[in-house]
């Protein structure tokens, strides 16, 4: 889709959602321009039902099909599946070029106009609209920034450099959309200075449960700007984010302890609270994936893309690439490193204790098929140290496609708090071998983090051994770093998480050699042209679609995929 294509695709969102039954004698009457517009912005209503459009536009198939794409795919977590499409093939094998519909941005773009939009009438409805409050406005406002900042952030990641539009599409004339790319460095640093400013505006907790994790709250800002903080390098920041998403789940543990008391699946972990493998008045495991992936909107989730039962539209997403009831193996898998030779301790990213490979993958014939969000609900025996034999799951395969998406949770936090720490050491104290004195409450903190997320996916309570050793990875920061990587990939795999964090580490360490190790385990030819391909920036990004280019002279093509230089991989 093109960016012209985005004005009339977004005009026809925005005629539906002002309530209109048809869009014809609309767009027969009048042009489409500013003067028009204007004429059908004239209550709250109006502004709610372009935000409806913005979490729609989320919620297409061709968004979250990116949001995995982009930031999953490219990992040494996904390899081929059950009926790979050539296209899914050749992205695998890293063979990417400027003709894959995974280059075409348009989705996300056509949700930043959206927001674009609330943007520029909602401050002109608050003056028409006596109902329409400046508090509620503003708290519109923080919604629409903290969603338009999050489909940058996509892009960014993806691509690197991107056009940036801060203004909407209110007329077909696209030439002032034909715009070069803004760098990196310059749109991050836009959207934290833009999502400070208005933080505290965004609603804190609405009166709807399943709201306060559908839609971007204060605390989902905060979140997202732990993020944007630990992508640019600004990680005193980034703990401080991270540390208002903490002090806002105390809280909220601490009224379900009110109110439930010890009838709550949800325990501290170290001083944090999270939800048990075990459910409540039970002692077997799968628990936790069951609450935060079978059914949703969990006590750990802070944003997800929330999809309901019979209704018109569903995650289509999952069920063709990950699984169905139907289909053990949707068109992508498990890496299958990932998961051999649990059991028998012989496996080099999870322990046999370990709860998540049980969750997370199953083996159906030669591939392992991806069961996050696939299941509806996990149960098995806690498997135990001494057991060279996983334990059997009962599971429920998911017989719709309803699943929700989840964007933020809070162990992702607790990990993002966890590596910001060992940074934040490293730039005080200046010493990456041999931790001085002064990093080591750095080392503490962030293997305390870790340790919180580990030890409820291994069944140890705070009255446990444990078994995550600190003296165990204490020696060197590069040690330490790598423990919180690993449990990223183990507690975050298949969310759309894994690459990002490569590439973040690339950039941090100013090469691309560790990145390269991780990816090409999963690779079984061509190693030696993919490690050229991926020993250079430019590589680790996506190329700018072949149509935008066409149209739009402006952009330059990212120079890994230049049209005089083969993009296809061969020995």
């Amino acid at each position: 889709m093109t960016m012209k294509s985005i004005v009339k695709h977004t005009a026809l969102s925005l005629c539906l959602a002002v309530g209109l039954g048809s869009c014809s004698d609309f767009f027969d009457l009048l042009p489409l321009n500013e003067i028009v517009l204007e004429s059908y912005y004239t209550e709250e209503n109006d502004i709610t039902s372009v935000i409806n459009s913005c979490y729609a536009g989320l919620q297409s198939q061709d968004c979250i099909l990116r949001m995995a794409v982009w930031g999953e795919f490219r990992s040494d977590n996904i390899s081929e599946g059950s009926g790979t499409s050539n296209e899914d093939v050749q992205l695998l094998r890293e063979n990417i070029l400027p003709t894959t519909a995974y280059a075409e941005w348009a989705p996300f773009y056509s949700v930043i106009n959206r927001c674009n939009t609330v943007m520029y009438y909602a401050p002109l409805v608050q003056q028409r609209d006596p109902n329409y409050t400046e508090s509620e406005m503003r708290a519109n406002l923080a919604e629409v920034k903290a969603l338009r900042a999050l489909c940058y952030f996509y892009l960014i990641r993806a691509y690197r450099d991107v056009p940036f539009v801060t203004e909407p599409s209110i007329d077909d004339d696209v030439k002032k959309y034909r715009i070069a790319a803004t760098p990196f460095d310059s749109i991050i640093g836009f959207l934290v200075t833009d999502l400070e400013a208005v933080k505290n505006d965004a609603v804190r907790r609405y009166a709807d449960k399943s709201a306060n994790t559908a839609r971007m709250t204060r605390t989902g800002i905060y979140a997202l700007l732990a993020d944007l903080y630990l992508w640019k390098g600004d990680y005193d920041a980034c703990v401080e984010s991270c540390d208002q998403v903490i002090e806002a789940k105390l809280n909220q543990y601490n009224e379900e302890v009110a109110l439930y008391g010890n009838n709550t699946d949800v325990e501290l972990f170290k001083e944090y609270p999270l939800i048990s493998q075990h459910a409540s008045g039970s002692t077997r495991s799968g628990n936790t994936s069951t609450r935060i992936f079978g059914e949703g909107n969990s006590f750990e989730s802070i944003f997800e893309l929330n999809f309901i039962t019979n209704q018109q539209v569903g995650n289509g997403f999952i069920n063709s690439y990950y699984g169905s009831n139907n289909t053990r193996v949707g068109r992508v898998s498990a890496t299958p490193f990932l998961s051999e030779n649990v059991a028998t301790g012989a496996n080099k990213l999870f322990k046999n204790t370990d709860c998540r490979y049980l969750e997370f993958m199953e083996k159906s014939n030669t591939q392992y098929g991806i069961c996050k969000y696939t299941r509806t609900s996990n149960v098995f025996d806690s498997p135990l140290a001494s057991s060279a034999t996983s334990p059997a799951v009962s599971a429920v395969r998911r017989a719709d496609n309803f699943s929700n998406w989840v964007i933020y949770r809070y162990s992702d936090v607790l990990l993002m708090k966890a590596e910001a720490l060992i940074q934040q050491g490293k730039t005080m104290v200046n010493d990456t071998v041999a931790p001085a004195t002064t990093m080591k409450p750095y080392m503490q903190s962030a293997f305390r983090l870790v340790s919180a997320v580990y030890n409820r996916s291994n069944n140890l309570t705070n009255l446990s051994t444990d078994t995550l050793k600190y003296a165990d990875y204490a020696a060197t920061v590069a040690t330490m770093e790598d423990l919180v990587l690993n449990e990223r990939q183990r507690e975050l795999m298949f969310e759309g998480k894994r690459w990002f964090d490569l590439v973040r580490m690339a950039r941090r360490q100013g090469n691309n050699d560790a990145l390269i190790t991780h990816v090409i385990k999963k690779q079984k030819s061509n190693t030696n042209a993919i490690r050229i391909k991926l020993g250079t920036a430019d590589g680790l990004y996506f190329p700018y679609s072949e149509n935008e280019l066409k149209l739009n002279p402006e952009l330059k093509q990212n120079p890994a995929y230049d049209n005089d230089k083969s993009s296809t991989i061969s020995e």
